[in-house]
This record gives structure tokens, C-alpha cells and sequence, in this order.
């Protein structure tokens, strides 16, 4: 090796070991902070970067959040911050300062950086929670709820430190395993360190996979599965057996009561009956049908959907005006303001089925029982309509479309394209369709030119239509055709907007001007948002109507859009967005 090649070497290793003695030892005055610090062994880029990504956490997402949530997202985010910046600092230490004569700089300036590092993200990351908590409660008087006080944001910083804490721990828990594991290769069959280090590395990966989806996530799912399966075994209080043979679960049903799980015998019992239905609407009504069959109700889906068909006879669904086929949510969910709305605007006229395939909560089933959901509204589209068009055409009732959350991705899963719904339905009404929503998708990505994601018009609105409001219903001022699709959706909704490609993409309604109950002062940042708005998904419902997932106010008049009754007033409208309001305040919030 060339003498100058050696010295220069030896120089850079020099400026190297002065640099870890400014990192690690604080000299004799400070004993008992140099034992700390080096028992935490923090790299000070890795500080830098923590404390920007906490930071950026702190900026408004789509929900306002107290500082549990808040706290768990910072800390996420910090850790996600610090090893970028590990690597950060490992690639400019390794491929920029070698040779550079102003590097390493004096020690004592050395030892200022590294005070004023940690001051300095503290500080910063006191400030940002401040704005923070001002930021919050703006968001939360857009949307008439009540925000955090300043005070008790400040709570964030703990708990966030806690957690950023609590994973860097576990990542160098797996990479001390990783090191022990090519340290044993190495030496015991003598294989270079590089290649050793290498498998190493792998055998970890592999082996934390393997923990992760083999055991966590698979042990978890049929815990939770369990678990909702006790729950459905439940009852909601104040929901008895119907008696009217036009419901599922009275004592004429195929179905029986026992058997429909908690949702199932929710839908069935609140369902509105002939007299009451007559003294809102002032005219004679009739009894309205609904259908639902449970998990338990038959072994497999096929008896199952079986079981529906047979149910539809049973009760004359057939010979109404009206059939509405409702793909649930996970759970067998179906919004009792929706359905409550459509006997209203029907007058008992009509009759609605449902059927459950998952005792899992509808996010749970996105991440592991999309495909199930997908399954479950094909079969149940498909088998219905086949009986329906056996029908004289003359002599077959209306059949509608509707699904809410997760029920629009079941409901979609029976298309391939909207041709396809047009031909065989006779309206479609779709509230708060997940982002991964195939046929969602592809509409609002071919949304005309000059048009937003949040606010898309699709081919001027001829046949499909966007609306967050009931007011933005009939907008554009253009014809309508029938059968008439419309998607309602909230510009605050994370079911909506969250998607994997938040992690390294900025969305276009991140790019366009805000929707109305979204603050201007969201940003897109890597990482953070994604995990900003998965925190905002775990209370996508629990914000006033009108915003988020809560859709109560809006479904009246997108059925009213949909299904065009003959000779429906604004009147009317409002008679039975009265009545509705009665009725759940009657019955209190859903549990």
C-alpha cells in the first residue's frame, strides 16, 4: 500500500476516534452522563431526524386527534425519523467528510453540537405540540366537536418518547441477534464475515416474518375472531323478536331469531312497522320485509344464500315495489338510519335483505377479509338477480343497490364495470367506499379534466355522481340518467383517503384545494401521513354527522336521488328527516 495512501488512512481514523470521543464521553466532570449516554448510545443525526418526523406528525390530518393517538403517532414516526437519520449520518460519515480538512471541527465545538442537538429537538418538538393543540381544535370546531386543551396535549410528548423508545429497543434487539447469528457462522465454519453478516441479516428478516405473520397476525385474527364471535352471540338491549312474519327471525322465519348474531337481530327488530309508517307519511302503508340470514343460520354460504332466496319467497319480497339488496359491513352492519329512511320513503312498500359473512369489525375485515367481502356481495347480487329475472319484466319489483363502507367494497365485487351495473340494477347508492374500492378507483382516476379526487365529476354526471353533502347531491346542473349511481363521500373520511401509498406518495387531494371540513394546513409528509391517517381510521365514526364516516344526514336524500319516487316533494323530505331524528333519539346512539 502507497505511503500516502497509509497516511491518509491513518488521518481519517484519527478524526474518526475523535469524533466518538465527543460522542461518548462527556470528560471526568460529567461521569454519571457519559455512563447514561453511553448506555443509550443515541446517534445525533438520528435525534435530528426524530425530532423533525415527531414534528411533522403534530401537523393536521383529516380528524382531529387527543394525545393518546397523537402520542402513539409521534412515537412511530420518531422512530421511523431516527433511523433515517442513522443512515443519514452512516452515509454522509462514510462518502462526504473523508479528506474534508474542516472535518471533524474542534472538540469543544464538537461537544456544543452535541448538547444542542437534544435542547434543540425538546425544544422544537414543545413548540410544534403547542401549535399543534391550537391546530387541533380548530379542526374540531369544523367539524362542531370539542378539541384538546393545551395542557393535556402536552401529554404527547411522554407517551411518544415511550413508544419511539420502545421500538428503536426492539430494532436493536433483532439487529444484536442478527450480528450474534453471523458471529456464530463465521466461526464455526470459517465462511467470510461479509457473507455471514449477510445470511446474518436474512435469517432475522425471515425469521421476524415468519413470527410476525405466522403467529401475531395469524394468532391475532383468530383470537379477535373469537372473540366477536362471542359477541355475536349477544344481543343489543332493546332488541326483541319480531313477531310480523314480513321479518326474519319471527317465529314463521326459515332464519331463526337465535341465529342471525347480534347485528342480524338488531336489523330485523328496529325495522319500522305498517302503523307507524302511516301515521308519518298520513296514508295507509304497508308492512315492510326485511330479510337477514346470520353466520349461524347455515354452515356454509351456499345453504346460506340459499336460505335468502327461500326467505324472499317466504315473505313475498318478490311482489313488492321495491327490493333492496344491502351488502353489510364486516360484522353484517346495516345503518339503521338507512334502512328506517327507505320504509319511510316507500311507505313499507318495499323489501330490504342482508346477510353476514365475518364476525370481524369492518377494519379488521378491509385488512384481512376484503377478498370474503368481495365473495359475499358477488353471490349475493348474482343469486338474487337471477331469481329476479325469471320475473315477467312487468311484474318484477325496482332492485336497488346499497352499501356503506365496507359494504361498498362487497357490493362492487359483483360488477366488472359499469355497464354491467347499469344492466342490472335499477339505481346504486354507495356511502363512504374505501379507497380500494376497484370500480371507486377507476372512476375517479378517469374524473373529467379540471375536476378534484375529493369533488370528481365522471362524464359530466350522466350516469355517476360524487357528492359530499346532501346539498352537492345534484350537482353538476346537468341530465341525470337512470339507472342513476351515486357515491357519497366525506372529504374527511380516512376510509375514503387512506391507502398504502401514502407512505411514499403524495395523493392528488393532498395537491388540490382542501374539501370543506379539511384544514388547509394538512400537508403530505413520507411516512407520517400514512400513519397520521391510519390513526384518524380507528375513530373515523366517532365525529359529529356530516363529517368523517358518519354519514346519518346525507343517505335520505341520495336514496331520494336514486330511486326518484313519483311525486316526492322537499316536503316530504323533510317530514321524514324529522321522523328519522325521532327515531333515534328514541333508540340513543348505536353501541
Amino acid at each position: 500500500m502507497p505511503a500516502i495512501r497509509v497516511d491518509r488512512l491513518a488521518a481519517f481514523e484519527a478524526r474518526q476516534g475523535r469524533i466518538i470521543a465527543a460522542v461518548t464521553d462527556f470528560g471526568d466532570r460529567h461521569p454519571l452522563t457519559a455512563r447514561v449516554w453511553g448506555w443509550l448510545g443515541l446517534d445525533f443525526t438520528g435525534i435530528a431526524f426524530a425530532a423533525l418526523f415527531f414534528c411533522w406528525s403534530l401537523t393536521p390530518s383529516l380528524l382531529p386527534r387527543d394525545w393518546l393517538f397523537q402520542g402513539l403517532i409521534g412515537g412511530i414516526n420518531a422512530a421511523i425519523g431516527y433511523g433515517v437519520g442513522c443512515v443519514v449520518g452512516w452515509a454522509v460519515a462514510r462518502f462526504v467528510l473523508p479528506g474534508r480538512r474542516w472535518w471533524p471541527p474542534p472538540l469543544p465545538v464538537l461537544r456544543a453540537i452535541k448538547v444542542a442537538v437534544p435542547v434543540a429537538a425538546v425544544l422544537a418538538s414543545l413548540v410544534a405540540l403547542v401549535l399543534s393543540a391550537g391546530e387541533q381544535r380548530q379542526l374540531a370546531a369544523l367539524m362542531g366537536a370539542e378539541g384538546s386543551t393545551t395542557s393535556g396535549y402536552l401529554r404527547t410528548i411522554l407517551l411518544s418518547l415511550a413508544v419511539a423508545a420502545a421500538l428503536i429497543a426492539l430494532w436493536r434487539g433483532l439487529r444484536d441477534i442478527g450480528r450474534w447469528i453471523s458471529a456464530q457462522l463465521s466461526r464455526r465454519t470459517g465462511m467470510p464475515l461479509g457473507l455471514a453478516r449477510t445470511l446474518g441479516v436474512l435469517v432475522v428478516v425471515l425469521a421476524t416474518f415468519m413470527l410476525i405473520d405466522g403467529v401475531l397476525i395469524r394468532g391475532t385474527y383468530a383470537v379477535v375472531n373469537q372473540a366477536f364471535g362471542l359477541q355475536d352471540d349477544t344481543t343489543r338491549p332493546g332488541a326483541v323478536q319480531p313477531v310480523e312474519p314480513a321479518k326474519s327471525g319471527s317465529p314463521e322465519s326459515l332464519a331463526p331469531w337465535e341465529t342471525l348474531g347480534f347485528e342480524g337481530r338488531n336489523f330485523v327488530a328496529r325495522g319500522l312497522d305498517a302503523e307507524e309508517l302511516a301515521a308519518v307519511n298520513g296514508r295507509p302503508a304497508l308492512e315492510p320485509i326485511r330479510v337477514y340470514v346470520g353466520l349461524d343460520t347455515a354452515p356454509t354460504p351456499e345453504e346460506r344464500i340459499d336460505l335468502v332466496l327461500d326467505e324472499l319467497e317466504r315473505t313475498g319480497a318478490f311482489e313488492r315495489s321495491t327490493l333492496v339488496l344491502i351488502p353489510t359491513t364486516g360484522t353484517g352492519w346495516v345503518n339503521p338510519t338507512a334502512a328506517r329512511a327507505m320504509e319511510l320513503v316507500h311507505n313499507g312498500d318495499l323489501a330490504m335483505v342482508a346477510w353476514q359473512y365475518s364476525y370481524l369489525p369492518s377494519w379488521i375485515s378491509f385488512l384481512a377479509d376484503r377478498e370474503k367481502a368481495a365473495a359475499a356481495g358477488e353471490m349475493l347480487v348474482d343469486r338474487v338477480y337471477e331469481r329476479w329475472s325469471q320475473l315477467p319484466e312487468d311484474d318484477r319489483p325496482d332492485l336497488f343497490l346499497y352499501g356503506e363502507s365496507l359494504g361498498t367494497q362487497s357490493g362492487e365485487g359483483a360488477f366488472d364495470s359499469l355497464a354491467e351495473i347499469r344492466a342490472r340494477m335499477d339505481g346504486v347508492l354507495w356511502v363512504g367506499p374505501p379507497n380500494s374500492n376497484r370500480l371507486w378507483r377507476q372512476l375517479v382516476e378517469r374524473r373529467d379534466p379540471g375536476t378534484t379526487e375529493v369533488q370528481p365529476v365522471y362524464a359530466d354526471g350522466l350516469v355517476v355522481r360524487f357528492a359530499d353533502s346532501r346539498e352537492a347531491i345534484h350537482e353538476p346542473d346537468t341530465p341525470w340518467l337512470s339507472p342513476r349511481v351515486l357515491y357519497i363521500q366525506h372529504a374527511s373520511d380516512p376510509v375514503v383517503w387512506w391507502s398504502p401509498d401514502l407512505l411514499f406518495s403524495r395523493p392528488d387531494w393532498l395537491s388540490e384545494p382542501p374539501g370543506p371540513d379539511r384544514l388547509p394546513q394538512m400537508r403530505w409528509f413520507p411516512f407520517v401521513t400514512f400513519w397520521q391517517v391510519s390513526a384518524d381510521l380507528t375513530n373515523a365514526a366517532g365525529v359529529p354527522d356530516g363529517h368523517g364516516h358518519n354519514y346519518g344526514s346525507a343517505v335520505l336524500e341520495g336514496w331520494i336521488a336514486v330511486t326518484r319516487p313519483e311525486g316526492w316533494t322537499e316536503n316530504d323530505t323533510e317530514r321524514v328527516r324529522i321522523a328519522l331524528e325521532a327515531f333515534a333519539d328514541h333508540d340513543g346512539p348505536e353501541k
